[in-house]
């Protein structure tokens, strides 16, 4: 009984959370799909047998053949009303999956919940060999070893922690939003998986997919999917009626601005970046990428956080305590853009 109570204690704060937004979200419909992909063939490989099950019967398995690979996932929720103009598409960072923009670490709604209370048809996705995309390690496709992180790299990278050690210490930065007591920290590391760094080209190739497959979207990105926002947008300008950045960690192709010339975008950046090792750079070489698209003809909006007053943000802006005040940031500027109804 002591065992149940302290589990339902344990729940409660999670439970008080998800009910803060209790009304009711109305769907006209949901439901999801993959997209992308390519095939390739293996050959020379030894033939093998496979016991799949303990107490089972071996299996032959022949791993010679045409595989499919660099699929993408995604899932969709149209709401009832729909206001917004076109269908809102997240794309998340590197080492992340969708669940980014689902719920917090603590157990708030995320952004998908928040632009689907404002009647927008969202799309999240899971990118190429993370998630429910699927996994194929294929070394001659993927090009190298995946990629994860201990637990104090995130706390100390993405502006969390005041600097290395910081994680063992416990220490924040001054005022820092994101939900960072053990629980809440030990949930979004549960979200964290691996990654690759040479897969970037079979990842936009699945966005592009993706693009072909909603039709023109408002496309919002979170860190590594910055290059893939900016690059999808410039390949296909056709099919990315805005551009929503949240703290991008590259830019596109410096040849290729002048195809951003109609694409409006919208560039948000945390707190904290002054005093960091990295995101000054970082940021600088985005709003250099942002001079050269308004010097092409663009509209490129650039808003640092504090300078609106909206202070404390980690790199994992969507999932700060302060999430929907960012949120509404955004969606204000995408109604100023006749995106919303």
């Amino acid at each position: 009984m002591r065992h149940l109570l302290r589990a339902a204690l344990a729940a409660a704060p999670l439970l008080m959370a998800q009910a803060v937004n209790a009304e009711p979200i109305t769907l006209e419909r949901f439901g999801s799909f993959h997209v992308g992909g390519r095939e390739v063939v293996i050959s020379g490989q030894p033939v093998r047998d496979v016991l799949f099950s303990p107490g089972g019967v071996p299996a032959r398995v022949d791993p010679n053949g045409t595989y499919l690979m660099a699929s993408m996932y995604a899932q969709y929720f149209v709401p009832r009303p729909l206001r917004g103009a076109a269908p809102l598409l997240m794309w998340h960072g590197g080492g992340l999956t969708g669940v980014t923009w689902e719920t917090t670490p603590d157990g708030r709604e995320g952004w998908q919940h928040y632009f689907l209370r404002q009647g927008w048809h969202v799309v999240v996705s899971d990118a190429v060999e993370r998630g429910r995309a699927g996994w194929t390690q294929i070394p001659e496709q993927t090009n190298s070893q995946a990629l994860t992180v201990t637990l104090d790299n995130p706390y100390e990278r993405f502006r969390i922690g005041a600097g290395q050690g910081s994680y063992a210490r416990q220490e924040l930065l001054p005022g820092n939003q994101f939900p960072a007591d053990r629980d809440s920290y030990m949930n979004f590391m549960r979200q964290i998986v691996p990654r690759f760094t040479t897969t970037d080209t079979l990842t936009l190739e699945a966005y592009l997919a993706l693009l072909e497959r909603t039709g023109p979207s408002v496309v919002m990105v979170h860190s590594q999917a910055g290059q893939f926002g900016w690059r999808a947008a410039q390949a296909r300008p056709d099919l990315v009626r805005a551009l929503v950045l949240i703290e991008p960690a590259a830019v596109g192709d410096p040849a290729r601005v002048e195809a951003l010339r109609n694409v409006p975008v919208l560039m948000v950046y945390g707190d904290y970046i002054a005093q960091d090792s990295r995101w000054p750079t970082i940021r600088g070489n985005g709003v250099r990428f942002a001079e050269a698209v308004r010097a092409a003809g663009g509209s490129v909006d650039v808003v640092d956080l504090p300078e609106r007053g909206i202070r404390g943000n980690s790199h994992m802006i969507m999932m700060d305590r302060n999430s929907d005040e960012v949120a509404k940031l955004v969606q204000d500027w995408l109604a100023a853009r006749g995106l919303w109804r």
